[in-house]
């Protein structure tokens, strides 16, 4: 069934007057008999009866105005959704986030968006970047904040959001946490507490390359995956923490911060 029958339909219902009809559909008065006719002949039933007293709706008819109506507003709510989601101003949009964008970045960007893109149904979901990346090869996600560097498909364009330098955290009763400024080399007897390769390759061998650009292979004690797990075990004097990426807040009630390097 063409909507536009429903449409011509409607709108005779409500004028019972052909000619107004056909003024208000922007239509001749003929084209718009014929096209009611086809429409009685395809359900069947008459919708209207003609006299020489105009136009009336039939007990049919009057059954399916109410119905008709909803028909024509889903349609338009179903276009709306279409156009707004190929616009970018309505749908689903699938979000992937490692877990310290929570404290500034995320926040940040979607206050903005949201007051944007009102109608935009955000899907939030946290992982590493690892995974971030995998799901958004696969298309599982449509976008993601992730830490760099990751390995990337050629499919996927990375956008640099906010820059941020490695931060060490360790014990303040080490006794290196009462110097002034120390520099990376000062650490080469120090165990650390460094990225786990399975969750955040990337970003530890950034570190161990900074490292050993400092003429030393950092002596890895254990490995965790978010800011917050490396910065408690520093606090506990289990060791010292390099490759911890993030701002200061993250570290002051657990550990006494560095220099960055």
């Amino acid at each position: 069934m063409d909507f536009r029958h429903l449409q011509q339909f409607v709108v005779l219902a409500e004028t019972l007057n052909f000619r107004k009809a056909a003024e208000k559909l922007h239509m001749s008065q003929p084209p718009l008999s014929v096209s009611i006719r086809k429409l009685e002949t395809e359900l069947g039933v008459a919708l209207f009866l003609r006299g020489k007293d105009g136009v009336r709706l039939t007990e049919s008819g009057e059954a399916a105005l109410a119905d008709a109506r909803r028909a024509l507003f889903h349609a338009g709510q179903f276009k709306q959704a279409a156009v707004a989601a190929s616009t970018g101003e309505g749908g689903i949009l699938r979000v992937g986030f490692v877990g310290s964008a929570t404290h500034a970045i995320l926040p940040s960007i979607l206050s903005q968006f949201r007051r944007r893109y009102p109608a935009v149904q955000l899907v939030l979901r946290e992982a590493t970047s690892i995974r971030i990346m995998k799901e958004l090869a696969d298309e599982s996600l449509d976008v993601g904040v992730v830490r760099v560097p990751v390995s990337t498909d050629f499919r996927i364009r990375l956008l640099a959001l906010q820059t941020e330098n490695f931060v060490l955290a360790m014990p303040k009763s080490h006794p290196l946490a009462q110097r002034t400024t120390l520099k990376l080399k000062d650490l080469y007897e120090e165990d650390f507490i460094l990225y786990a390769a399975s969750d955040a390759a990337g970003l530890r061998m950034a570190a161990i390359h900074a490292c050993q650009l400092s003429g030393f292979t950092p002596r890895v004690a254990q490995e965790a995956v978010q800011v917050q797990n490396r910065a408690r075990p520093c606090g506990s004097g289990s060791g010292s923490c390099a490759g911890a990426i993030g701002q200061p807040p993250f570290y002051q009630q657990a550990t006494g911060l560095q220099d960055t390097f």
